[in-house]
């Protein structure tokens, strides 16, 4: 494992303990990251889960997670020890008492087929218990990180397990059924960061725009073209909460929106709110 990168703020009464590694490296393929939390002295509110590249699984340190999938839109809340979701298209709306204690793994979508042994499109748009997926190792698992003292013993859990998890599925045969098509324009759609045309990729394929939509969002759950927009909005959400911000039409031009009104409506699609309601809404604004 890499060096384990830790960072620690504490701003008034507010402390926030975040901790960075990556994988081993027989699972970067699969997973891109963990990331260790620790928010302690917030006002309580409601924390916007965006969208983005990764399938996002998290376990709960302390008291469960209650989380609804959408903001503001009379979405249930669900309490979750573990949760694991799939690629989405709006926000995941985390209710919190202004402390959460966890650890976040993001997934690539081929380690859906890899670590939970499913498509990722399969969790698209859902919130699921992540022993629903692993079975006894993600009992296991929750129990190994609330069991252990330090962030690097927990990681080196997941490194185990997550292994594990892939080694009992022959996680490289599973992986293999992904149309090397469906993997190259992933790769492409991120390495633009979303600003690519989904016909020109299509026509290097020697598909069809038509033909690739619907392999792909057989795959992830998102054409090719949401999934871009997606990558757009995570750009400029990275960009949003910097401790030194861009103004608003800045962060448009350097995402790749046309101007700042086409960012308004996504942002307003993605998290249920405006740029700037999201902005005085968000408690955990700057945490990471």
């Amino acid at each position: 494992m890499s060096p384990l990168v830790r960072t620690l703020t504490r701003v008034e009464d507010h402390a926030t303990t975040r901790s960075e590694a990556r994988p081993a490296p027989a699972l970067r393929r699969y997973v891109n990251s963990y990331v260790g939390f620790d928010l302690r002295g917030f006002p309580a509110g409601v924390h916007c889960g965006p969208p983005g590249r990764s399938l996002t699984a998290v376990i709960t340190l302390s008291d469960p997670l209650e989380v609804a999938a959408g903001v503001d839109d009379g979405s249930p809340v669900t309490r979750f020890g573990s949760v694991a979701g799939g690629l989405m298209c709006r926000s995941v709306a985390i209710h919190h008492d202004g402390r959460q204690q966890g650890v976040q793994v993001s997934l690539t979508p081929l380690g859906a087929r890899a670590v939970y042994g499913v498509p990722a499109a399969e969790l698209a748009h859902r919130l699921v218990p992540l022993d629903e997926l692993l079975g006894a190792l993600g009992v296991e698992l929750a129990d190994r990180l609330r069991a252990a003292t330090t962030w690097a013993a927990r990681f080196a859990a997941l490194d185990e397990l997550l292994l594990r998890a892939v080694s009992r599925g022959a996680g490289g045969d599973r992986v293999s059924r992904v149309r090397p098509e469906v993997a190259e324009a992933w790769r492409r759609l991120l390495a633009a960061r979303g600003r690519v045309q989904v016909g020109a990729v299509a026509t290097e394929l020697g598909w069809s725009r038509r033909y690739l939509t619907e392999r792909f969002r057989g795959e992830m759950g998102l054409s090719p073209k949401t999934f871009a927009r997606v990558l757009r909005f995570e750009h400029a959400h990275e960009l949003a909460t910097t401790h030194d911000p861009l103004p608003w039409a800045d962060v448009a031009a350097v995402s790749g929106y046309a101007d700042q009104a086409h960012l308004v409506r996504d942002w307003g699609e993605f998290t249920g709110r405006s740029p700037t309601a999201w902005r005085r809404g968000e408690v955990l604004l700057g945490t990471g």
